[in-house]
């Protein structure tokens, strides 16, 4: 989820990119573009960084146990063979 420090300073961003004009009314468009980005983010399946990084972190080492058992298996499969030829 993002946070709302992100939102906020993202608005804030926003309500700066208005022109000249539309600065008077800054601070109701960064409110109200505050609450659609918190809505629309609130919609969306969003992880933060550090759950993309643990999740990173087991696929690896899952993909690594993967690996290893493969390469034991293969070993387990030639010791048959070679003890039983066809």
């Amino acid at each position: 989820m993002i946070d709302h420090k992100t939102i906020d300073d993202l608005a804030h961003r926003l309500g700066e990119a208005l022109p000249d004009g539309a600065r008077n009314l800054q601070q109701d468009i960064e409110k109200n573009m505050r609450a659609v980005l918190t809505s629309a983010f609130a919609k969306l399946d969003l992880v933060t960084r550090e759950e993309l990084e643990v999740q990173k972190a087991v696929l690896a080492r899952t993909r690594s146990r993967l690996e290893a058992m493969e390469t034991k298996l293969s070993e387990l499969e030639q010791q048959i063979n070679n003890q039983h030829p066809d």
